[in-house]
């Protein structure tokens, strides 16, 4: 949700040709990790591209207080000199994460097999969250806590001063509890066991081997993930470029993809094989999408993709994609309009609990813009065709649903108004003047020159 005091209404109407080549801004979740596991190496670890967000920036400043040394060049590099594991030193005030949910429930990890004491807190939004599922299996590694009733901030973390190794089975899906554990399992000695069920965003793990952290992975034949890593190692600093966000990158592949004549290359998108269902599901339906150059960095696969505009067809999406997705959904909504068929989309319980009720806030922008569609508890059907346009989508202050129908305003008979456009600096602030200088056509709201 945005922070903006003023509301910005914002249209867009029927676009030419997207051409050009772009980079969005960079993942959020390795920028974090980048900066964590640089802290904890011997040396100093160079990024570029990390997302200047305020999450991300909390998480920088976090590290300084815990003895890292962070500088960012006139080139807009980010320098991390680290202390090496075990070498954190207790800060002197409290670490304040802002909303940074990610950022504070990570660190707790680094610093539960540390001999500190740390006090974490947040803005209003943080302090409601609870905390538990990430504190119960640190303290069964030896840390203390000192919270308010429901492991809810401002709470003191005291680490272990002899951590202990432990075998945890992480009882819902959650990239958050695994990654927290794995690095209280960097200071502790021994062989630290995660066993996910469930599979979730690896970054971590890809990162951890990336810094030169023993770790193995053995995935049984019902899906079942068992990592294994071994304590106390020596990481190594590394130079990281931070891939393009695939959940911010989706908005331009989409648009190139319906905007009839379009030929965009996307730079650096992030190709973790667990964030690519849209990808997958585009090019299920007909889009025409190549990877033209691929590399790795810091144990993350990224790709510039060049995308060219294609008739689209209607797909099922299975339920088992959305895990890979569901960020995307609203986009892909929008994608569907403009296919031919039906589009079915399944297992999207998780919509309702984002910025918005996501699923709910689709379907409504979709039909008063005069697409067919019908909305389930935990499904969408989308019926696909000519997009007449004309409505005024109600965004209910999410970032993702503004996005979505600018980019249905693209290829609309008559322009889609969002009745706030200015929350989407929170995820993507570069996201009109790039989508402008492609060639896509805003409007003021209210005007009906496309």
């Amino acid at each position: 949700m945005g922070s903006h005091s003023a509301t910005r209404p914002l249209a867009a109407g029927r676009s030419g040709p997207l051409t050009g080549r772009m980079r969005v801004p960079g993942d959020k979740s390795i920028s974090h990790r980048s900066l964590m596991l640089g802290a904890l190496a011997v040396g100093t670890t160079t990024i570029d591209g990390l997302l200047e967000g305020d999450d991300v920036l909390n998480t920088a400043a976090a590290m300084r207080a815990l003895g890292a040394t962070i500088v960012k060049d006139g080139d807009g590099r980010w320098h991390v000199t680290g202390v090496g594991v075990g070498g954190l030193l207790e800060p002197t005030g409290v670490i304040d994460f802002g909303n940074a949910g990610t950022g504070v429930r990570l660190c707790m990890g680094l610093v539960a097999s540390q001999p500190i004491a740390v006090t974490f807190t947040g803005d209003a939004s943080l302090v409601k969250r609870p905390m538990g599922r990430v504190l119960d299996p640190l303290r069964q590694m030896g840390a203390e806590v000192l919270a308010r009733s429901g492991d809810r901030l401002p709470l003191t973390l005291r680490g272990a001063a002899t951590p202990m190794p432990v075998t945890y089975r992480v009882p819902m899906a959650s990239a958050q509890v695994k990654s927290a554990v794995l690095l209280a399992g960097l200071g502790t000695p021994g062989v630290t066991t995660v066993v996910e069920p469930v599979f979730t965003r690896d970054h971590t793990e890809r990162m951890l081997e990336g810094f030169g952290a023993a770790i193995g992975i053995e995935t049984a034949p019902d899906g079942v993930r068992t990592i294994r890593l071994e304590g106390r190692p020596e990481l190594k600093p590394q130079a990281i470029t931070v891939p393009s966000d695939p959940s911010s990158a989706a908005f331009p592949i989409v648009a190139a993809t319906i905007v009839p004549g379009s030929d965009v290359v996307v730079e650096g998108v992030l190709m973790n094989p667990a964030r690519i269902g849209l990808i997958d599901t585009l090019l299920e339906m007909g889009a025409d999408i190549e990877v033209v150059e691929s590399r790795e960095t810091g144990g993350e696969r990224l790709a510039d993709l060049r995308v060219r505009s294609a008739a689209l067809k209607g797909v099922t999406v299975p339920a088992s994609r959305a895990p890979s997705m569901i960020d995307e959904y609203p986009i892909l909504a929008v994608a569907a309009a403009t296919a031919h068929g039906e589009t079915r989309m399944q297992g999207l319980e998780e919509m309702r609990v984002k910025e918005s009720d996501r699923l709910s806030a689709v379907a409504d922008g979709l039909k008063i813009n005069g697409v067919d569609c019908t909305e389930g508890p935990d499904w969408l059907v989308v019926r696909g065709g000519s997009v007449p346009g004309g409505g005024r989508v109600a965004t209910h202050l999410d970032h993702r649903i503004a996005m979505s129908f600018l980019i249905l305003g693209f290829v609309a008979k008559a322009p889609v108004t969002v009745d706030d456009a200015a929350m989407i600096a929170t995820s993507f602030p570069t996201f009109q003047p790039l989508m402008a200088g492609a060639g896509a056509v805003f409007l003021p709201a209210g005007d009906d020159d496309a």
